[in-house]
């Protein structure tokens, strides 16, 4: 059974940074999922920040480009989102999103809340 646990959100000032952290359990290889991170802000969509793909592509949504960093560590099984320059608008809980295409199988862990205060 495979799991996300995502970790590293917490109460941060503008202009702050954190690194949120997913870590996978079970049986799971990064190298056949393409793995994202996710956020949800109250009253608000799901939407996608950043994604890593499983032959290292990355995208960013414009709203976090050149102040987010999304990274991977295979051996760890885990997958990172580095945040810089934080804004209040960035207050969300983030999701940590695991896509495999070969069966479209997707996987999601519980959220960690990033809170920067206006």
């Amino acid at each position: 059974q495979v799991q996300l646990v995502e970790s590293g959100g917490g109460l941060v000032q503008p202009g702050g940074s954190l690194r949120l952290s997913c870590a996978a359990s079970g049986t799971f290889l990064l190298s056949r999922h393409d793995m994202g991170w996710y956020r949800q802000a109250p009253g608000k969509q799901r939407e996608l920040v950043a994604q890593i793909t499983s032959d290292g592509s990355t995208y960013y949504s414009d709203s976090v480009k050149g102040r987010f960093t999304i990274s991977r560590d295979q051996a760890k099984k885990s997958v990172f989102l580095q945040m810089n320059s934080l804004k209040p608008d960035d207050t969300a809980v983030y999701f940590c999103n695991a896509h495999r295409s070969a069966d479209d199988r997707i996987y999601w862990g519980t959220g960690t809340l990033v809170t920067v205060p206006s």
